[in-house]
């Protein structure tokens, strides 16, 4: 379960909500920091981030997995 850095913009742009509320919380964290500062690099940071929770809690993020692949 992995996503690449242009889904992770589209998290970033997007509005979407989350049924994880950690997730949610890490994604809006992460909303904050990508509008102060929208590099690569923070993408970069925020897409290896957001892997790492999806490795670690695969059982419970699959809708929201599922939600990121659609977009």
């Amino acid at each position: 379960m992995q996503i690449t850095s242009q889904q992770t913009e589209k998290v970033l742009k997007g509005k979407q909500t989350f049924s994880q509320f950690g997730f949610s919380m890490m994604v809006t964290r992460m909303r904050t920091l990508y509008d102060k500062d929208p590099s690569q690099n923070t993408i970069t940071s925020c897409t290896a981030e957001i892997n790492t929770f999806l490795t670690k809690f695969t059982r419970i993020m699959a809708d929201d997995f599922a939600i990121i692949q659609g977009l």
